[in-house]
């Protein structure tokens, strides 16, 4: 191990400017702001308390979000039967790539590590479903997913492990089915938008891109920094295949027998991801505030004649701040420049300063993260200051992602054209003709770019014509290359 490498003062800081070095930015922003850590098993990541207390926020706000609809949260295996897999064959087809699987040591049946829970779920439903009076059935599970998919773990972003919701509803109509399916892809819109204040375009999928086994496919898309598209959540309309295959049926209220329609959802621990990369700077992580657990931290600059008054002021104000989790670090070992430096690192929003001449003066030194900004306040006011920066930081954080986000989504005038805007990074809308050859050449042509999604509420202009073949197009597609 180097000598630097010891001594975390010397590692303290991010090496590479983001928009040098992107991805080596943001391993370093996720390790030295100490999100996550990589496992020892290839592929594989761990998410430290600092990490998991934002994660321990998304499932608190959205928890909130599908109780009001009716949601219970329950737990099935992380073993599935290989037979439930045979049941529904485009599903089985389209995961068995990424299933990882254990062999039972009686040699009977292979075990799936599970890769997502529709068909074991989907088992007991066919149990527990006997009547119209049973439905809707809305349950939701805070899991582990193993997908056998990556070697290279890409924190938060790619990893054969990771931590997700999903959720599994059946109804009597189809109606009510998907009008569901796109209510929880507004409550993922929230937790993207409202909480992590990361923008996000809402669409639904191409044929080619729909989730295996599903009817349609509806998702919330963002665009990073990079240029690179992130999925961020994803809802399906399962039509009513999967009923079929597990015999899920229910007696309607005419006395005969019905197939009923089914939806799912997910989203996992890839909205840290995307928050880190969306807001973080050279200097690391900037969590907004209604992400962030601890939302201020208090650094009070002692010296030994003034240390008793210096730390009773701070003490006032870490409990005029208590509901906002407000600490004060009052480490001995490091001077207030190499703390403000650590805090600055791992993005908690508001840092107070209090030294001796403040406390002369009876106020502090306010300094928001993502601007960096200063201001002095008196004591007096520090609540009402300190809850106004923080909902203007919020504010601020998301319309100035918003409006990245949007200056880099492009019109493309012709395939030349399309190929030039993706080559410079850009998310480029375009007219398609709905045909899954010709989006598998724009794939192969542009090294990797896809159809994202196709947005909600925009029309297609009369007479469109694809931007790869020209034969007349069936909707408008955002094309990016993604994570």
């Amino acid at each position: 191990m180097k000598e630097a490498e010891k001594d975390p003062k010397k590692t303290m800081g991010i090496t590479v400017k983001k928009n040098d070095d992107m991805p080596e930015w943001y391993s370093q922003v996720c390790l030295k702001a100490e999100l996550a850590d990589y496992a020892p098993i290839k592929g594989c990541m761990v998410l430290r308390p600092y990490g998991y207390a934002v994660w321990q926020g998304i499932m608190d706000f959205f928890n909130a979000k599908i109780k009001i609809r009716g949601v219970k949260n329950a737990y099935f295996p992380m073993f599935i039967p290989e037979s439930f897999f045979e049941k529904e064959k485009q599903h089985a087809e389209g995961f068995e790539p990424e299933v990882a699987w254990v062999q039972s040591k009686d040699g009977g049946e292979r075990f799936a590590i599970r890769p997502t829970s529709e068909t074991i779920m989907y088992d007991f439903y066919s149990r527990w479903i006997r009547s119209w009076r049973d439905l809707p059935l809305k349950i939701n599970q805070w899991c582990n997913i193993c997908r056998w998919e990556v070697q290279d773990c890409k924190l938060f972003l790619r990893s054969r492990e990771f931590l997700w919701q999903e959720g599994h509803c059946v109804y009597e109509t189809e109606d009510e089915c998907e009008k569901d399916a796109l209510n929880y892809l507004e409550d993922y819109r929230a937790v993207a938008e409202d909480l992590l204040a990361v923008p996000v375009i809402m669409g639904e999928k191409t044929d080619k891109e729909r989730f295996a086994g599903a009817k349609k496919t509806f998702t919330i898309e963002s665009l990073m920094p990079d240029g690179k598209a992130l999925q961020l959540g994803t809802s399906h309309n399962l039509g009513q295949g999967f009923a079929k295959a597990f015999g899920i049926g229910y007696v309607g209220k005419d006395k005969k027998d019905h197939l009923p329609w089914q939806n799912s959802w997910g989203i996992s621990w890839r909205m840290i991801g995307a928050m880190a990369m969306v807001h973080g700077d050279d200097r690391g992580l900037v969590i907004p505030p209604k992400a962030a657990a601890t939302k201020v931290v208090i650094v009070p600059i002692i010296f030994e004649d003034s240390k008793d008054k210096v730390m009773k002021l701070a003490g006032k104000v870490q409990e005029e701040l208590k509901h906002l989790d407000a600490f004060i670090d009052d480490r001995d070992e490091y001077n207030p420049g190499w703390k403000f430096n650590e805090w600055e690192m791992k993005g908690i929003p508001l840092r107070i300063e209090i030294g001796p001449k403040d406390v002369e003066k009876d106020q502090v030194v306010i300094v928001r993260r993502d601007t960096l900004k200063k201001e002095f306040v008196r004591s007096k006011d520090v609540k009402a200051t300190a809850e106004k920066t923080l909902e203007a930081m919020q504010k601020e954080m998301f319309a100035k992602a918003k409006k990245a986000m949007h200056e880099n989504i492009v019109d493309a005038k012709d395939y030349n054209d399309f190929l030039v805007k993706l080559k410079a990074r850009k998310m480029v809308k375009a007219a398609h003709c709905a045909d899954e050859e010709c989006e598998d050449l724009i794939k192969s042509e542009t090294q990797g770019a896809t159809a994202r999604l196709i947005p909600f509420n925009e029309k297609l202009k009369q007479g469109a014509k694809c931007i790869k073949c020209g034969k007349p197009a069936k909707y408008a597609a955002y094309f990016a290359k993604a994570y």
